[in-house]
């Protein structure tokens, strides 16, 4: 091995004068290597190399100490406190070992590589591979800046050709805005994009975001993530396993299933987009609301909700579920609309077009219906009917049913009113319509009284004190109360002068047992099935 060795501060090329004064042999194998080393490589064989060519050697700038050194045929130098350039960057250490046949530089202590403007990487150790330009810098903090973000790890390759630098170790990057951490990464230094993989965790003055996988535009703010994924702020949490979000604007939109979970509800669907700062969200898919204050359910194949108004729509096979008492209210609807009081966390629940109502005491179906919880009010408007027990109906133009301590109380018939019950004794129908009705219920739901103000007409079956049918009763009267019990009239009181006559059973014509508008649908009741959809 023949090795010679320089100190100065100065450059290479004065130290060349200085090797000349040592002797003319060795000044023309000098200068051979030089001049032909492009030739001597080319004739190796070294994996993952290229051949150097002159123009791509790594130039020492400036040294305290140069050794030239050759060895079976390999010729490097020792660099002490040495400035390396190549293609544009600047490359500083205390030590540097540089292979003249590889163009490979190992350096130690102080590393410090600087390309353009913005971007440094600094650690304890570089690999640097001239004919690719690819730097590996490690150390116990390797650090990596640019002009708005640091990343900071304990090895950083960094392909300069291409200007990525990745890690496979954990690592933190900072910038004016956000600490993310990961266990590998990828940094694009040109398109400005990070790629985290592996236990990624954003974290923000607003809000953290935690995820498997994270790609991170630092110029858009838009963060696309995917696997097990949540964010985190002071109105609530997001999870879902793949979408975007935005650190600037907050927005963030979500492809599978995913659910948001505040202190006032939860929304779930198979695609969410949600507002971060005013927890405003949409969904599609399978959606499913859920008031978590009085436990009131929506879903649908759509729907919005708007925090700050307490405010919900649902539509595509949509039904609300609320639980009264120990039963559960469902309604069904083309849209349905939810509504919450902030005052006194009452809700005021809204259905529009071919409505459908089940409750385990009474079913119905009307055009449009509003459920105030405030005062336990249920309207049905455009021809409602409804169902109780089986033995009752009730149509008309519209019905207000009042709740008690969460049961029927009181249903009031407006416009073209009919109830109908069914005689399960003589196995016909009582009937009485009229202009408005009011119908009470007793505490098991049974219909106990039939107020009839105006246009008052009824058939009922007159039973005697042996439960024997003696005849039809057919009477016309302007106001009317009837009193039931069992599904029977046990008593009829009329307000004015009533025009009624009894029929005996064996006179009784089938038209005679029927007041015009007679129409028992029964059929038509919905079921639970049919009221969510299952049907």
């Amino acid at each position: 091995m023949k090795k010679k060795k320089y100190t100065a501060n100065c450059n290479p090329f004065k130290l060349l004068r200085v090797i000349s004064i040592k002797g003319s042999a060795f000044l023309l194998t000098f200068f051979s290597l030089m001049v032909f080393s492009h030739y001597l490589l080319a004739q190796k064989s070294l994996p993952h190399s290229q051949p150097v060519q002159k123009q791509d050697l790594v130039e020492i700038l400036k040294s305290d100490t140069l050794e030239i050194i050759n060895k079976d045929g390999v010729d490097s130098r020792r660099v002490i406190n040495g400035v390396f350039k190549h293609e544009g960057a600047i490359l500083h250490s205390n030590l540097a070992i540089q292979n003249i046949n590889t163009n490979v530089i190992e350096a130690f202590g102080n590393v410090r590589i600087v390309q353009g403007d913005t971007v440094t990487v600094t650690g304890d150790t570089l690999f640097y591979y001239g004919n690719t330009r690819m730097a590996i810098v490690s150390g116990r903090k390797t650090v990596l800046k640019d002009s708005k973000r640091t990343l900071t790890t304990r090895k950083i390759e960094y392909d300069m050709a291409n200007g990525i630098a990745n890690y496979k170790v954990p690592g933190r990057t900072v910038d004016e805005e956000n600490i993310l951490t990961s266990t590998e990464g990828f940094y694009n230094t040109r398109t400005k994009e990070f790629t985290y993989y592996k236990n990624v965790k954003l974290v923000n003055k607003k809000y953290t975001l935690t995820t498997d996988t994270l790609l991170y535009n630092s110029i858009t703010k838009w963060s696309y993530f995917d696997g097990a994924t949540k964010i985190v702020n002071k109105d609530g949490t997001v999870a879902g396993t793949k979408g975007r979000y935005n650190t600037e604007s907050a927005e963030s939109s979500f492809q599978n299933r995913t659910t948001v979970d505040n202190e006032t509800y939860t929304l779930t669907a198979d695609s969410l987009v949600v507002d971060g700062k005013t927890n405003n969200g949409q969904g599609k898919g399978n959606v499913v609301i859920v008031a978590k204050k009085d436990q009131t359910v929506l879903n649908g194949d759509e729907g919005f909700y708007w925090k700050s108004k307490g405010y919900s729509k649902i539509f595509g096979h949509a039904y609300v579920r609320n639980v009264i008492s120990d039963d559960t209210l469902y309604i069904r609807a083309d849209t349905l609309y939810s509504h919450e009081n902030n005052i006194d966390s009452t809700r005021k629940l809204i259905g529009y077009k071919n409505v459908f109502i089940y409750k385990s005491d009474f079913q119905g179906k009307c055009d449009s219906i509003s459920y105030n919880t405030a005062d336990s009010i249920i309207r049905f408007f455009q021809r409602p009917i409804l169902w109780s027990d089986q033995h009752y109906q009730m149509e008309a133009d519209s019905i207000t049913a009042f709740l008690v301590n969460n049961e029927m109380n009181r249903m009031l018939l407006k416009g073209k009113a009919f109830v109908i019950t069914e005689d399960t004794l003589v196995k016909q129908f009582n009937q009485v319509k009229g202009r408005t009705i009011n119908a009470y219920f007793e505490s098991d739901n049974k219909l106990k009284q039939v107020l009839v103000d105006g246009n008052g007409e009824s058939i009922y079956y007159a039973i005697d004190d042996k439960q024997k049918n003696i005849g039809l009763n057919r009477v016309e009267c302007g106001r009317m109360n009837l009193l039931f019990a069992e599904s029977q009239v046990r008593k009829i009181s009329f307000i004015g002068k009533p025009d009624g006559r009894l029929i005996p059973p064996s006179k009784i014509k089938q038209p005679e047992r029927q007041l015009d508008g007679f129409n028992w649908r029964i059929k038509e009741k919905p079921t639970k099935e049919k009221t969510v959809w299952a049907e």
